[in-house]
């Protein structure tokens, strides 16, 4: 993926959504970073809450995928390859390369179905599910940190992130016009972005500074009144 360049300089003309896009760019790049960081940093948590020297050697070269597949396979079985890409989103070639991969270190075995010699079903060895649990527990312990961590936002940001997110999950950043299509308000922009801007910024600083002062209840009416009186096509 494409990094951000790093440069937060703007031209003068440049409006303070600008640089604030591009603060976020900046952040993103980091998260991605932290992201693959975090791959190691959970191996070595699993590591240093396992007593089996087997377990440990298979940790230390696995890839952040098979324990997906090991995970997915504990949750399902018995399951076929082609359920765990549905329920899962991993690729059907991947699965079938770590699948394999899993079966020679003995991690888990192949079912067929009676009467249906074509039919692959996988589950976990005894092996295999002490590398399951303990994935399982590190989850826990990570949900448990990120509860923490999120517990500091107020109600509407957390909405905020869950938009941001949820919408990110839906785009191309590598098409351009996709974006637009999908997020009509694109549509809806003044001609003259910059003139309105300057034009109306007293105006919207004002609403603004007294939208904050609202609780989360009382800014789910506002929301309301506005899409009725000023959006709503009759």
């Amino acid at each position: 993926m494409l990094e951000a360049s790093g440069n937060t300089n703007t031209e003068p003309g440049n409006s303070r959504k600008e640089m604030l896009i591009a603060r976020l760019m900046q952040a993103v790049t980091k998260l991605q970073r932290r992201f693959q960081n975090d791959d190691d940093e959970e191996r070595e948590w699993m590591i240093r809450h396992c007593s089996n020297p087997a377990v440990i050697e298979f940790l230390k070269e696995s890839t952040v995928m098979m324990l997906h597949v090991i995970d997915a396979i504990g949750q399902l079985e018995p399951v076929n390859g082609a359920s765990i890409s549905k329920e899962f989103g991993i690729p059907k070639g991947s699965i079938s390369k770590i699948t394999r991969r899993l079966l020679d270190r003995g991690i888990i075995l192949t079912e067929l179905l009676p009467g249906n010699k074509k039919e692959v079903l996988f589950r976990i060895t005894p092996l295999g599910q002490e590398i399951f649990t303990l994935h399982q527990a590190l989850h826990k312990q990570m949900d448990v940190g990120i509860h923490l961590f999120l517990e500091r936002y107020s109600e509407n940001e957390l909405l905020f992130f869950t938009r941001g997110i949820e919408d990110t999950a839906e785009v191309s950043w590598t098409d351009p016009e996709s974006i637009a299509a999908r997020f009509t308000a694109v549509k809806h922009l003044p001609e003259d972005t910059e003139s309105f801007t300057a034009r109306d910024s007293a105006e919207l600083h004002e609403i603004t500074a007294m939208l904050r002062k609202l609780d989360a209840r009382s800014l789910r009416k506002a929301k309301t009144i506005l899409e009725d009186v000023f959006f709503k096509v009759y």
